[in-house]
């Protein structure tokens, strides 16, 4: 799937691709991950991947705190149209971004198994003392492209 660009990173973005969407048992509100290629569909070296929320009400929203929680802490180049990113949230677990029957593709390792992830499921509660801040992540669940 094509989507449109209207990414602030510093990459010239001529077209993206959608990779994935984190769900939260919060509230509506969705982040969305594209990865912007150039004209020729290759990767920008400057940060392609781009957050942006898509709140309830159907509004777009860019994400303002991009090094907390869920923003991309690292994009880093593996080769030519092969990206390892790293969110907030989860520096652990690595992404890899790249191209698969000519369409970019979120990647990661569940064991020992490779996935391409369409969505991830976030299920948080909220925590009761302010001193301890936001929300406290009970259940994580990767869903694979079908």
């Amino acid at each position: 799937m094509v989507a449109s660009c209207y990414f602030t990173s510093e990459a010239s973005c001529e077209r993206g691709y959608h990779l994935f969407f984190i769900e939260r048992s919060k509230n509506k509100n969705l982040l969305y991950y594209d990865v912007c290629v150039e004209g020729n569909s290759d990767l920008p070296e400057l940060n392609p991947v781009n957050v942006y929320w898509i709140l309830e009400n159907g509004k777009r929203e860019e994400l303002l705190e991009r090094i907390y929680a869920y923003g991309i802490t690292t994009q880093e180049m593996l080769e030519r149209n092969k990206l390892s990113i790293s969110l907030a949230a989860f520096k652990e677990k690595k992404i890899t971004i790249e191209k698969i029957d000519d369409k970019y593709r979120a990647v990661t390792f569940i064991d020992t198994r490779q996935i391409v992830i369409e969505k991830v499921y976030i299920h948080s509660v909220d925590r009761i003392f302010r001193n301890a801040g936001g929300s406290l992540c009970r259940h994580l669940r990767l869903h694979e492209a079908g």
